[in-house]
């Protein structure tokens, strides 16, 4: 065991101690990496491309985590593009992805939902509700998979439902629905007073008067209020179902969950409801959605990495993928050749994530874990030993108790063990328009409180995306987005982390999402021609990290904790397998310097510095761009000799202890 103190003397002569140790270990080859996603149309294969991916794997950045943008889209995923139609004859229905391909598969697609019921997704955001298109013959229809039939459940335990957002608080009286086939049987109109909720908590709701347990007719029926509910949140609450179908049906799964074709809401007759095949609409929100669709539903705008595109290129380091498994808007068969096809092509998966940001489309965690325990069993079906988990929420967010709700209903059904890890998304900071500088001041206060919740759950933690922001910034091309990015490593793993996956590693542009600022979570810009034109802050933080705090070449590393209230000096220190200690500094002062001396060091050490001093962004809109870009700086100097830290800067400083 090694034990021994680090003194930071600032110029306030504050002491930060490195405590007895270590606290955790993790190896870089298995623990510090980066994401791929999906992206615009004509993209995937610019950004990937030979000279691009060589650039990428310079940051030192190891295994992979591959993110799932159809997902996010509300789109079922045709991994491969062979495969089967449950309706071969109109190429409709449910779809299977073949397990082989005739040839390399170098990208997929996602296939928009013709029964979708959310108004907004979290992708391109270019769909809308069928529940209030303006038009009858169109529908919504919830997740066949959350029936009984496939859970083995009753179906109260997985209610449908449907919450009308009308933006402000609106007078009702009469609610009408166009049911669909199959109807609900029985239902409830229910009504929050909350000025804004998430509508996939249980507890925010009542029965408006009259509302109370409904019995459902089907065909068009109008349920009046006994006394009108002023509320900006209407839901419609359906636990039990006709299991009818619609005439000619021959697939079990058309007459499971429930379907509605327009929803209509009334004060003394007056529509309040906007029906609109576009963003105009009223907004719906929907617990689930039937992933039928057709072959001519294929989305033009959103095209994800191809397995062959991917492995092939050689970003994968010969190490195996974190895996993005769809279960929103698929189906398990799919799944199960999704993993079927990878090992019969030699490719390395030894870890699967269910889902992507499951909460942020309001799913009730009850019923991911419904799905997640099908999709489990058909892809242990295929590999016994890959191990799954889930569900990569994005924190920090009012939703934490999502997780805890999810955990529960898992213990409840004594399956806690089927969760092989738990993984979570971290972007800090929503409020991009907002100055960095106060933002970064505190960023290192909201991870602790959110791992130590995660940690209770026993089960190893992933924090398969993480930047500054979930938009658009310009902090997270300059200097305040690398320090931030070091910092969250360093206290991830120093808080028990097992893995960390960078986000924005393929080259990309700037966006400007808020209207304020213009900016992305990226290494490198992407040209007009697809290659890389420059690099930002971001790619020489995550190479300190790759490369000099840790040892790249991999082995454990020990991860000691350091005492500090210094909060605008963040420090984490690691043991190295070469028996070096490498002390990573995070100076998040943006105009004043930090004196720093470390004792307990011995001989030379090496010290690398990144700071303003080699890094200068210019704000100019899309064009934006590095007007300085150099290296860290790096020397040796004595042991004993004082340093000084320049005002926002990233340090390492390595060598051997007394």
């Amino acid at each position: 065991m090694l034990v021994h103190m680090v003194s930071l003397l600032l110029l306030a002569a504050v002491v930060i101690r490195v405590t007895d140790g270590p606290v955790n270990t993790f190896d870089p080859r298995e623990a510090l990496g980066a994401g791929v996603d999906g992206h615009e149309q004509g993209e995937v294969e610019k950004m990937l491309s030979p000279a691009n991916v060589k650039a990428m794997l310079s940051a030192g950045l190891k295994p992979l985590s591959y993110r799932l943008r159809t997902e996010l889209a509300g789109e079922a995923w045709h991994w491969n593009p062979e495969g089967q139609w449950s309706d071969a004859v109109r190429r409709q229905g449910y779809w299977i992805s073949n397990r082989e391909s005739s040839k390399p598969i170098r990208l997929s697609y996602g296939y928009k939902l013709p029964r979708r019921g959310n108004s907004a997704d979290q992708a391109n955001n270019d769909g809308y509700s069928r529940l209030d298109d303006g038009d009858p013959a169109t529908f919504w229809k919830s997740n066949p998979y959350l029936d009984r039939h496939y859970t083995g459940e009753d179906n109260s335990g997985h209610p449908a439902w449907v919450v009308i957002d009308f933006g402000k608080p609106r007078q009702i009286d009469t609610l009408r629905v166009l049911w669909g086939e199959p109807f609900a049987t029985r239902f409830s109109v229910e009504y929050s007073d909350a000025a804004d909720i998430e509508v996939n908590r249980r507890d925010v709701w009542k029965a408006c008067p009259g509302g109370d347990s409904v019995a459902g007719e089907g065909g068009n029926q109008a349920i009046h209020l006994r006394a009108p509910v002023t509320t900006r949140y209407l839901r419609i609450l359906m636990p039990a179902f006709s299991g009818t179908a619609p005439a000619g049906s021959k697939d079990i799964r058309d007459r499971l969950g429930v379907a509605i074709r327009e929803i209509y809401a009334e004060r003394r007759g007056v529509e309040l409801i906007r029906h609109s095949a576009d963003h105009r609409q009223t907004v719906m929100y929907v617990s689930s959605t039937d992933p039928w669709h057709r072959a001519v539903d294929r989305d033009q705008n959103i095209e994800q990495p191809g397995f062959d595109l991917l492995y092939g290129s050689g970003l994968t380091n010969g190490l195996p993928v974190l895996m993005a498994v769809p279960i929103l808007y698929d189906v398990p068969e799919n799944a199960a050749a999704q993993i079927a096809y990878l090992k019969q092509r030699g490719y390395a998966v030894t870890h699967a994530e269910l889902s992507e940001e499951p909460e942020e489309q309001q799913v009730m965690p009850e019923d991911y874990g419904a799905l997640y325990l099908q999709w489990s069993r058909a892809l242990h079906g295929v590999d016994a030993g890959l191990k799954i988990g889930g569900p990569s929420v994005v924190l920090p967010s009012a939703q934490e108790s999502w997780v805890d709700r999810m955990w529960t209903w898992f213990a409840s059904k004594n399956r806690s063990s089927e969760l092989a890890f738990l993984s979570f998304e971290w972007y800090p900071f929503d409020e991009v328009c907002e100055p960095a500088a106060p933002q970064l001041a505190i960023s290192h206060e909201p991870l602790p409180p959110v791992m130590k919740q995660l940690r209770n759950y026993g089960a190893p933690l992933y924090m398969t995306e993480y930047g500054y922001s979930a938009y658009g910034s310009r902090a997270e091309v300059d200097i305040e987005g690398a320090l931030l990015n070091a910092e969250i490593v360093g206290q991830f793993f120093t808080l028990g982390g097992a893995r960390a996956y960078l986000y924005g590693y393929e080259p990309n542009e700037l966006i400007n999402e808020k209207g304020c600022s213009w900016g992305n979570n990226m290494l490198f810009g992407l040209g007009d021609e697809g290659g890389i034109e420059y690099r930002t802050a971001a790619y020489w933080a995550a190479r300190l990290v790759a490369e000099e705090w840790a040892q790249s070449s991999g082995g454990t590393h020990k991860i000691y904790g350091i005492d500090s209230d210094t909060p605008l000096l963040q420090a984490f220190a690691v043991e190295r397998p070469d028996g070096q200690m490498a002390v990573m500094l995070i100076h998040k002062n943006p105009r004043h310097p930090a004196t720093v001396q470390i004792p307990q060091f011995t001989g030379s050490v090496d010290i690398f510095e990144y700071s303003r001093e080699q890094y200068q962004w210019r704000s100019t809109g899309s064009s934006g761009h590095p007007v300085r870009d150099l290296p860290p700086r790096h020397r040796v100097v004595n042991a004993a000799d004082t340093l000084e830290l320049p005002p926002y800067s990233l340090t390492i400083v390595r060598g051997r202890l007394h």
